[in-house]
């Protein structure tokens, strides 16, 4: 295994540690109050990890080609599933939100198993058409639209955050595919005001962003959950007020093992802990780019490089809407929040991903 390899292995087996440890503290006086069990998320996010371990060694094991070569069949199936969990009696809604199915009592996200998919098959799209990928009608558009119809599909479950990521590292990756950049920006163009209508038609959507530029006009109602994130935040200071002795953990910040999982850090570990937590996410993302420059099969470096886009987008809206720094979306922090079906794909995706740092070696 390689030095860049070891360094990606390292960053994530210390923030499944962090996740871990962090999951408990935010979690224990709910879980005790709500199912009588402190352990009670613990042991769910332990089987999950289970899971996912399982998944990133089965993805470390498959040979390359077979990957290459199934991308279009797994691409199809993904797209059934996207349409599945749009059929009430099939999907779960949950939240308003229709992102959920079950499969034999396990639940799954078909959105999460999409991003990973979507990026090893526009990987295929890219080493297949590396000589038609500058001509519009035939190397461009049909990627583009399996990337539109994506979008669309998850946009309407609704997810708009997770649209936006595909299409965002679909047009990164079509990029660093050699699509010329006239095209690029002339898909992008039309995508804006699709996007900007998307904001408009849900009246959720639009009060988000306005509450985004001043959460506490509205500190009981739609700003309640940027205001108490604020407040975990500031609260830390430099060194934080100790593990387990968050206050805002206790009812006053909704979704704190979860999507505002960061903002306990920052309450708990300080300024040191919250930092130390970026850090590793950044020697995860800079080293997996490392891995996918020095690849020189074109399939296996624009699939790496798509899942380090796929993980630092993440990344970067999680701890952004922890901050107030993004609009409230619910993205979970890889390998540190709570959910089943995202530590599982994150964790398949950093299999391919030592799989492929292969080819670097």
């Amino acid at each position: 295994m390689s030095k860049d390899a070891r360094m990606v292995l390292l960053a994530v087996s210390l923030l499944i540690m962090m996740g871990i440890v962090m999951i408990y503290s935010s979690s224990a006086v709910y879980a005790y109050g709500k199912y009588g069990d402190s352990l009670f998320f613990v042991k769910r996010h332990c089987i999950h990890l289970t899971l996912g371990l399982v998944a990133a060694v089965l993805c470390m094991s498959i040979p390359l080609p077979e990957i290459a070569a199934h991308s279009r069949q797994a691409m199809v199936v993904v797209i059934v599933l996207l349409t599945l969990v749009l059929i009430p009696g099939i999907g779960r809604e949950i939240g308003g939100a229709r992102r959920w199915m079950r499969f034999f009592g396990i639940g799954i996200q078909p959105s999460e198993i999409a991003k990973i998919v979507f990026v090893v098959y526009l990987a295929g799209v890219a080493a297949r058409k590396r000589y038609l990928i500058h001509d519009f009608k035939r190397g461009f558009m049909p990627p583009f639209l399996i990337t539109g119809l994506m979008g669309v599909l998850i946009l309407m479950e609704p997810d708009m955050g997770t649209a936006i990521a595909v299409l965002l590292i679909g047009l990164i990756m079509l990029f660093a595919s050699g699509a010329r950049i006239k095209h690029l920006a002339f898909v992008t163009a039309g995508i804006i005001p699709v996007l900007c209508l998307a904001v408009i038609a849900e009246p959720y959507r639009l009060r988000r962003i306005m509450v985004f530029l001043n959460p506490w006009s509205d500190a009981r109602g739609s700003g309640f959950q940027l205001v108490q994130s604020t407040i975990a935040l500031g609260s830390g200071g430099f060194f934080g007020l100790g593990l387990g002795e968050s206050k805002q953990k206790l009812f006053y910040l909704p979704e704190s093992h979860t999507d505002f999982i960061f903002s306990i850090i920052g309450e708990e570990l300080g300024f040191i802990g919250a930092a130390f937590c970026v850090l590793l996410f950044a020697v995860l993302i800079w080293f997996t780019i490392r891995i996918s420059f020095k690849i020189r099969d074109r399939f296996a470096s624009c699939a790496v490089l798509g899942l380090g886009m796929m993980m630092a987008f993440e990344v970067i809206v999680n701890i952004g809407v922890s901050t107030g720094i993004l609009p409230t979306k619910g993205l979970p922090l890889p390998f540190i929040s709570y959910g089943g079906s995202s530590l599982v794909c994150h964790l398949a995706a950093v299999g391919l991903i030592l799989n492929m740092a292969k080819e670097a070696e």
